[in-house]
């Protein structure tokens, strides 16, 4: 597990992009005065000690006992907390952001709306979701073996209607070339709920 956190916790050295989009979509959070922040997914805890970092009541929710431990131990002045995605441990309208950093893609189709529907839940009014994921061309989305379990690549259109269909308005999309040898694009929607 130590090794698996240690790929992924220095990955944003190397991603400009991804970087620089966390950094905005801090700075939008921070312009709605509410900085509390949710990193779901939050795996090894990097990406919330950059959050924190960027001024935001930042804390990390993560299905893995190991991967809560992991990042307890790293960040010792942060919150981490088990949960899964489809049922945060968080008041209704209670937060100013959400960031999902590849945290979504192992999830089925068909199960991404009521996944979504509980970010949005969380969400206050103006509040932010930053979703990062790999993006495919094509027409739908496409199934293919991770590191772990089996994720799914995207087409930003089709990921912008889900998003659309639980509530929120994507109003900043970015894709640039593969991260991977399989091609995918890095793919970030920002989304904003009303």
């Amino acid at each position: 597990m130590d090794l698996y956190a240690s790929m992924f916790s220095s990955q944003l050295e190397t991603r400009p992009f991804a970087r620089n989009m966390i950094g905005t979509f801090a700075e939008l959070v921070r312009g709605t005065g509410n900085l509390r922040v949710a990193d779901v997914g939050c795996g090894p805890g990097h990406l919330t000690a950059m959050l924190h970092d960027l001024g935001l009541d930042a804390f990390g929710l993560d299905l893995s006992p190991a991967m809560v431990d992991h990042a307890r131990r790293a960040h010792p002045v942060l919150r981490f907390d088990e949960a899964r995605m489809e049922a945060l441990p968080v008041e209704d309208a209670a937060l100013g952001g959400v960031l999902a950093h590849y945290s979504m893609i192992h999830t089925p189709p068909g199960e991404l709306p009521a996944l979504l529907a509980e970010q949005v839940r969380v969400l206050a009014p103006g509040g932010l979701l930053l979703v990062s994921l790999f993006g495919t061309e094509g027409p739908e989305p496409v199934r293919f073996d991770h590191k772990v379990t089996p994720a799914y690549s995207w087409p930003a259109d089709r990921f912008a209607e889900l998003l659309a269909g639980a509530g929120l308005v994507t109003f900043a999309r970015l894709l640039h070339d593969p991260a991977t040898e399989r091609g995918f694009l890095d793919t970030h929607l920002l989304a904003r709920r009303p």
